[in-house]
């Protein structure tokens, strides 16, 4: 190498160097977590950014970053005691009531959220629907200032994120990333706008899609072994963890009793997001008598553009989809409307 290009190279080096800013990361965690491995995770395209073990029940993590992004630990490959946050130069310390702080983003997220809490509990002081109404104006023209004043960092984009913006339709958030090009540049809003399109795709009307899926045994289940094959199938997309979908399982019970003799119908569940020895307690815990195909992961949800669980399919004897994230009396009508149709 010559001199030139040597000195060519260090130029290019130091010229890095100064856009690479130190952070620390100072996470607490339980004596339970002793001695696991704790990781590091860019939350938008979920790369392991660094893995520490954990010691005197705290995770360490240091290194240089050129641009703020947004992360979250994980200790054992399960989700860490806080959430999200801003990985950015500087210290950043956490603690129950304030979550992330100490640097300058995630201290402005922190104000932010304390503000969304104040006008929550005011929100929830009074039943008087007219200052309910001005309370919610009030929450969105402070979601939207900080939205639009920093339209071009991570700080605006967890507060886009957690304005509902998964909610849209695809046609809606191509025009909310039309709005925020910034936002749009992420893989998770990628991934948004996919999902979206997806869950466009499989409403009532459409056809169902297949998935295979190994079990512990290693055998291999697929949709199709239970759709599709002249019974009317209500596939119940759920997670031991997820308080809504137990709160479901009572309801699925009262459908699957009421037509049990029927023949017509058939009750299937598909664990997702869930570690398989969880869902089984839960599956003895609750009693669910009908079958379920365990360890699913995100297969199931990313073929149906789900986005939230629990979400309940009620597909048709040939597997046309009947009707899709009804709950409690909704479903129970949906059902009953559709066995009313006698062959």
């Amino acid at each position: 190498m010559t001199n030139r290009t040597i000195l060519a190279a260090a130029a290019l080096a130091a010229a890095f160097c100064v856009n690479a800013e130190h952070y620390r990361v100072i996470m607490p965690l339980g004596e339970d977590d002793e001695g696991a491995m704790a990781r590091l995770i860019n939350y938008d395209t979920r790369a392991v950014i660094d893995s520490v073990l954990v010691s005197d029940k705290t995770a360490r993590f240091e290194g240089e970053i050129d641009e703020p992004v947004l992360a979250r630990v994980t200790v054992e490959d399960s989700r860490g005691p806080f959430g999200t946050f801003i990985l950015e130069p500087g210290t950043i310390s956490f603690n129950a009531t304030d979550g992330a702080f100490g640097s300058m983003g995630n201290d402005q997220l922190r104000n932010f959220y304390k503000k969304v809490k104040a006008l929550n509990d005011e929100f929830g002081s009074t039943t008087d629907s007219a200052r309910r109404d001005a309370i919610y104006k009030r929450y969105l023209a402070l979601s939207d200032s900080i939205i639009d004043e920093n339209s071009d960092n991570v700080l605006g984009y967890i507060v886009f994120l957690n304005s509902g913006i998964e909610q849209l339709n695809a046609a809606e958030l191509r025009e909310a990333f039309k709005e925020y090009p910034y936002f749009g540049t992420f893989k998770r809003s990628k991934d948004m706008v996919a999902q979206a399109e997806k869950r466009e795709a499989t409403q009532p009307g459409g056809k169902y899609i297949d998935f295979a899926i190994t079990q512990p045994d290693g055998t291999v289940k697929k949709l199709s072994d239970y759709v599709g094959k002249g019974k009317y199938t209500l596939v119940d997309f759920w997670a031991s963890w997820c308080g809504p979908c137990i709160r479901q399982t009572a309801v699925l019970k009262d459908i699957y009793n009421k037509y049990r003799d029927d023949k017509r119908l058939e009750v299937l569940g598909v664990a997702v997001w869930d570690e398989v020895d969880a869902t089984r307690r839960a599956i003895e815990q609750h009693q669910l008598p009908w079958d379920c195909i365990l360890g699913a992961g995100n297969i199931p949800t990313d073929l149906y553009g789900i986005t939230g669980i629990p979400c309940i399919i009620l597909f048709g004897p040939d597997g046309t989809i009947i009707s899709r994230d009804k709950q409690d009396d909704e479903l129970r009508n949906a059902v009953d409307a559709a066995l009313a149709k006698r062959p």
